[in-house]
């Protein structure tokens, strides 16, 4: 079957599982209503209990809503492919949901060092936290994150938009992912590629060094602390935000890495491919809710 811009419709599906579609659909419904109701958790946490009315926890409220964003974008559409209820996506709609999840996907990456940044001034410069990170400023930061996030992929995903698609209309990915896309386009793609990876790495570069610089003087802080206690302190300050960010970044590397094998099947690529979509929105909550102990103590009061 051929597409093109007049026949608007792709077909979503994922080759060679036909047979265990009703065990997929069981699976990523568990894993829809698990990620969506721990996240939604924190955003109702963080908006009802005063207590929590801090910048790390507005940070925190941000990323738990851009988690819930992440999976409603995602895996909806993929239960009503396995339901067969629609294995069908407009060439509209599959544009739109390619760029929601990058701007997503960009927003959260800045974000990650916006929280970095957050636990940088509360170890390092403890007596100044309330005057540098105040509410204007956290506002401020929180607002420039989202629309630069949002503006990031724009020019790719028009620029996308405006190809010819005249090859197959078969998506062999779990969503709209923008290299198995462009792949199925008709002409010289090169240009477009590269101006998008080009922006993605700018993207993860930028925001991974400006973590890394962080912690390394976080780390650099703590071990000039005298005394045990106070060590402990302010690991317990940035437990939660570490692993989260280890988790963010190692997901990330092994969706990089296990891509580039070629002994992988194609079943094998499109579940490599949705790790770090999936994962990362699942265990944040549960990270953020077990080692943070103000979580705990809000989700006692309240529930």
């Amino acid at each position: 079957r051929q597409l093109s811009t007049q026949n608007q419709i792709k077909h979503l599906r994922v080759p060679g599982l036909q047979e265990h579609y009703t065990a997929l659909f069981i699976f990523f419904l568990i894993l829809f209503l698990a990620t969506f109701i721990g996240n939604l958790l924190i955003v109702v946490l963080v908006a009802l209990d005063h207590r929590l009315h801090m910048p790390m926890y507005f940070f925190l409220w941000n990323l738990a809503f851009l988690d819930i964003l992440t999976t409603v974008s995602l895996i909806p559409k993929m239960l009503a492919v396995f339901l067969t209820i629609d294995r069908t996506i407009s060439l509209t709609g599959c544009f739109a949901q390619m760029y929601f999840i990058i701007s997503v996907g960009a927003t959260e990456e800045f974000l990650v060092a916006v929280m970095a940044y957050d636990r940088y001034i509360a170890v390092v410069k403890p007596l100044h936290y309330n005057n540098i990170i105040n509410t204007k400023v956290c506002l401020t930061i929180t607002a420039t994150v989202w629309v630069i996030g949002f503006l990031v992929p724009l020019v790719s995903v028009v620029l996308a938009s405006h190809l010819p698609f005249c090859g197959s209309n078969y998506i062999l990915h779990c969503f709209c992912d923008y290299p198995t896309v462009m792949s199925l386009a008709c002409g010289d793609i090169t240009v477009q590629v590269n101006f998008a990876l080009l922006l993605a790495m700018i993207v993860i570069y930028v925001t991974f060094l400006f973590v890394l610089w962080s912690y390394c003087r976080i780390l650099w802080s703590v071990i000039k602390m005298k005394t045990v206690e106070s060590r402990k302190k302010a690991f317990s300050m940035c437990s939660s935000h570490m692993m989260a960010v280890f988790l963010y970044y190692v997901s990330t590397a092994v969706v990089y890495s296990g891509l580039r094998v070629e002994s992988i099947s194609p079943d094998g690529r499109i579940f490599i491919g949705g790790l770090n979509y999936f994962l990362v929105p699942l265990v944040n909550p549960i990270i953020y809710s077990l080692r943070n102990e103000k979580i705990k103590a809000a989700a006692q009061r309240h529930f």
